[in-house]
């Protein structure tokens, strides 16, 4: 197995120094040659429409765009240094190699969540994520802490396939055909539901209306919570979460309706929505939606005995045909608890995918898809832009710093601490 990182590796494919295929040769290009232009940077789905608002990053400095692999750690290792306490520096499992190197802490977005709440002592919390992390981040830490995202234009095509004018409009919908009064049990008509993978704007929605977030750590928690307090659940942005997770618990598919933004009723009959306990809202998540049942079945057929493990982003069908699913810590913990050599095939983001291989070489480790197809989103979290905001924090300035109004940050809060108590099972 491979020790090079999935840049290495794509930048080797580009030269046809390797064997294999990437989505989009522009992967193995500086980000910063996309930064101005809108969309989501090369890889990602055609499909992906990104909002005209969305944030964008301006220029990166000549010296970044020029500097070496070996210059850029070495000035990224100088700055923390300098920095020592004022700064932390949180990672999540998507990022490339050359930038999870340098983080304090690495996870998934539950556990990265709880870490920006608990650094007080840090001054600035780099995250090296996406959009709507670094706006949790800015949430859940201190009121003097700054948060700070390296290249503005790494936001999330799922979480934008909720806006707020729509989710809004989907609820006004619900309550006049639910009504709003609570059943002989107390519960509500319908709860909702967000996955952290939003707008700071619907966690503040949530928390405004009896609701809470998830993530794939604790959905399952999260929904039995929902359950508790309301007849049926709105859960957006990602239908598949929402499904596969409701699925397990033993919500029939018939009763989990999709609703579509923009059309009355979401596209449903009064009926299918009145007999409903789960709404799903029609967002994806364009790395998961990738992977398919052929190639598990391909998987199958060249490796008998073959442990799948999926991300429950990923379409019903996969999950189903996979042995397990589950959060990226999930896998994570999976692979390491395995005692014995064994062969894992591994639906989810191929930088984590790639990582784990590296750590387990007892291991034969590869995921699913065999194209090389990182996320294109998180990928825009470059080495260079890392140097660069962190040599700012040593000459005193603070750049690209993510800050979310008080008044949506108060209600999003409240959704938030609702998520960090409901506990993975």
């Amino acid at each position: 197995m491979t020790t090079a990182s999935v840049n290495e590796r794509i930048q080797l494919i580009v030269k046809n120094a390797s064997a294999g295929s990437t989505c989009s040769p522009s992967l193995a290009e500086g980000p910063w040659g996309f930064d101005a232009k809108p969309g989501y940077g090369p890889g990602a789905s055609s499909e992906d429409q990104i909002p005209s608002d969305a944030p964008r990053q301006g220029a990166l400095p000549q010296e970044y765009r020029e500097a070496t692999d070996a210059e850029l750690h070495e000035r990224i290792r100088a700055a923390k240094a300098s920095l020592g306490d004022r700064v932390v520096i949180l990672g999540h499992f998507y990022q490339r190699d050359e930038i999870v190197q340098h983080a304090d802490y690495l996870g998934d977005s539950f556990q990265l969540a709880n870490a920006a709440k608990a650094h007080p002592e840090a001054e600035a919390i780099v995250f090296c994520g996406v959009h709507f992390m670094a706006e949790t981040a800015d949430i859940l830490s201190g009121p003097e802490q700054k948060v700070i995202l390296p290249n503005l234009a790494a936001g999330c095509s799922m979480a934008d396939m909720a806006d707020i004018d729509s989710v809004e409009e989907c609820w006004r919908q619900l309550e006049e055909l639910y009504g709003t009064e609570p059943d002989e049990h107390g519960r509500v008509p319908v709860i909702p539901v967000t996955y952290m993978n939003s707008s700071a704007a619907l966690k503040g929605f949530c928390g405004r209306n009896g609701g809470i977030v998830c993530t794939s750590s604790n959905a399952e928690t999260v929904l039995r919570w929902a359950f508790e307090r309301g007849q049926r659940v709105l859960f957006f942005p990602d239908q598949h979460l929402g499904r596969n997770t409701a699925k397990a618990m033993g919500v029939p598919v018939e009763q989990m309706p999709l609703w579509w933004g923009r059309k009355p009723l979401g596209g449903n009959s009064a009926e299918t929505l009145t007999d409903a306990k789960v709404i799903l809202w029609n967002g994806f998540c364009s790395v998961h939606k990738r992977f398919n049942v052929g190639q598990i079945e391909k998987a199958r057929a060249e490796f008998p005995g073959v442990r799948v493990i999926v991300h429950p982003e990923s379409p019903m069908d996969v999950v189903d045909a996979a042995d397990e699913y589950g959060s990226t810590d999930y896998i994570r913990k999976a692979v390491q608890a395995a005692t014995e050599p064994t062969v894992f095939a591994i639906g989810t983001e191929i930088n984590m995918v790639q990582r784990l291989a590296a750590q387990h070489p007892e291991h034969t480790i590869f995921c699913l898809d065999p194209v090389v197809c990182p996320c294109s989103t998180m990928y825009r979290i470059h080495p260079g832009y890392l140097a660069w905001v962190l040599e700012r924090l040593v000459a005193g300035e603070v750049v690209n710093q993510i800050t979310v109004s008080d008044e949506v940050a108060e209600t999003a809060k409240v959704a938030l601490e609702r998520m960090l108590a409901a506990k993975p099972l």
